[in-house]
Formats: structure tokens, C-alpha cells, sequence
């Protein structure tokens, strides 16, 4: 068995019709006994490096962890048919199950968490031994949503400056101490032509999707039908998960556990890392 990793490698792995994803792996090779590996997947708009924190703590406590990019985000290729539905997504996810090759937990945010719903459907308990869905429910509020897809689109040309996405963050998210310099979202952005621009491919945002009121109840019945662990972290601060949309997620999964980050919001593992981390490692470790 390999050592414990303290940084992550860079690896790739192959999604449906063989796009190329992106991900940062933590002890590859290691399989402690009982334990399933990690795969986390990010929100819409984000991409790997959101769980970066997370994913070394969970790799110090021994776990093999990987964070994926998902298409169109990050390293990730983008789709050349624009092919971001949540179907293909998911395929992507089943691909990944199937490279890893031993049970998995995942741990999904936003858009992430709804593909790992029905990933961990579709994979079976045996596969997908647990699920973390970081501020999501199948019903999710319209108004925050709406607040992302403003601020993602609102952006969609680029910045000057990194002080300039540092600013448009920093009003997006309010609640957040504002950090001391920019250099950080070097991550998410990339400089073309004199300008920084997100690190996600724009058709994400301006291609039709699928029937809004279709792809909830798949989601809803996708997550009826989970046998197994569940965890449902929600960000007090939260406009996309209402207390409501909580308490009918619990309805539907009745075994599901609940936490709510009273200083987070929807970006809830960044928002409060330390009080998150805390309480994945804690799932996984009793689970």
C-alpha cells in the first residue's frame, strides 16, 4: 500500500464519448480496509480547486479522495456540442465510478449534488456507499438561483483586473471577509488577450436545458429511492435552499442526516471550511 499523499497528483480520467476530465487525486493506491474512496464534485461555474481544503483533510485522515472538474469547467475539456445536461454529466460521474473501481462516497455541491443524486441511483448502493449534498434539494429556491445565474452571466466578458473579479465576488458574496489579495482566484480565472475570464465554458450558461419541472422529479425520485447514507449540509446563510426545501428533502428521505453552517452560505465549504470539514469527516468516519 502507497504512503498517505500530501499533495494531490493531477490526473485525468475519461467521460462519456472520451472527453477528458481533469482531476486532483490524494492517496491513489490506498484502500484502508472498510473505508470508500471520495469523489467530490463542484458546483456549477466552480471547478476542482472549491474543495482543495477539504480535500487534504480528508486525504490526512487517510482517505483516497479525488476532485473532479467537471466538463466545460476548469482543466476539463469543454463539450463541442455545448452537451451540458444532467444526464451527460451523470454519465461522466459513471465513468469515473467505473475507473476507480471500488466503492465510493461523494460528496456533491449545487449542480454537483443533483449529479450525485443520480449517480448514486443509478451506480446502486454496492457502488455508492454514501452521499454528502452540500446546500442542495432537488426543490431549490428560483430566486437564488436566478442571484447565481446573474452573477455568472453578469460576468461573462471577462474582467480588467483581478481586483475587479475580486470586487464582483465580494458583492455576490457578502457575508465572506473579502481576502487581503486576489491571487487566489488565479484558480478560477484564466487571462486571454489582456482580460481574466472564468474558468468555465460559456455555452454551460446560454444553452436551453431540459424542462425545469422534468428534471426535478427525477431528481426527487432518484433520491426516494437511496438506500443508503445520506447527509444533507445546508448554509443558514443560504438563498437556494430554503428551510422549507430542507424539511420536504427530509420528508422524501427519511434517513437522511441534516447540518446546518450557521456562518455559511450556498458556497458552504468555502464560506466555513473548517466547521465543514468537520462534519464530512465525521459522516464518512461512522457511516
Amino acid at each position: 500500500m502507497s504512503a498517505v499523499s500530501s499533495t494531490p497528483l493531477t490526473v485525468q480520467f475519461a467521460g462519456r464519448d472520451g472527453i477528458a476530465l481533469v482531476a486532483d487525486e490524494w492517496n491513489r493506491g490506498i484502500e484502508s480496509a472498510g473505508r470508500p474512496s471520495i469523489l467530490m464534485l463542484h458546483g456549477g461555474g466552480q471547478n476542482r480547486f472549491s474543495w482543495k481544503n477539504t480535500g487534504q483533510i480528508l486525504a490526512d485522515e487517510g482517505f483516497h479522495v479525488v476532485a473532479l472538474d467537471s466538463r466545460g469547467h476548469g482543466d476539463s475539456d469543454r463539450a463541442p456540442d455545448a452537451d451540458y445536461a444532467v444526464d451527460t454529466l451523470t454519465a461522466d460521474v459513471m465513468e469515473v465510478l467505473a475507473a476507480v473501481g471500488r466503492p465510493v462516497m461523494i460528496i456533491g455541491a449545487s449542480m454537483g449534488g443533483l449529479t450525485g443524486i443520480l449517480a448514486a441511483h443509478q451506480a446502486g448502493p454496492d457502488r455508492v456507499t454514501q452521499l454528502v449534498l452540500v446546500d442542495v434539494v432537488p426543490r431549490f429556491e428560483k430566486g437564488g438561483s436566478a442571484r447565481i445565474r446573474d452573477f455568472m452571466m453578469g460576468n461573462i466578458d471577462g474582467f480588467d483586473t483581478l481586483d475587479q473579479a475580486a470586487d464582483a465576488v465580494a458583492e455576490y458574496l457578502p457575508y465572506r471577509a473579502k481576502p487581503r489579495s486576489p491571487e487566489g482566484l488565479k484558480k478560477n480565472l484564466r487571462l486571454r488577450d489582456g482580460r481574466w475570464y472564468w474558468h468555465w465554458d460559456p455555452a454551460f450558461m446560454t444553452k436551453p436545458g431540459d424542462d425545469p419541472e422534468l428534471r426535478t422529479e427525477k431528481f426527487e425520485h432518484a433520491a426516494a429511492n437511496l438506500t443508503i447514507p445520506v447527509m444533507l449540509i445546508r448554509g443558514k446563510l443560504s438563498d437556494v435552499v430554503s428551510p422549507e426545501g430542507v424539511q420536504h428533502f427530509l420528508e422524501t428521505v427519511p434517513g437522511a442526516e441534516f447540518v446546518e453552517l450557521s456562518n455559511a452560505g450556498h458556497t458552504a465549504a468555502g464560506d466555513d471550511n473548517d466547521a465543514f470539514s468537520d462534519v464530512v469527516v465525521g459522516f464518512v468516519k461512522r457511516s
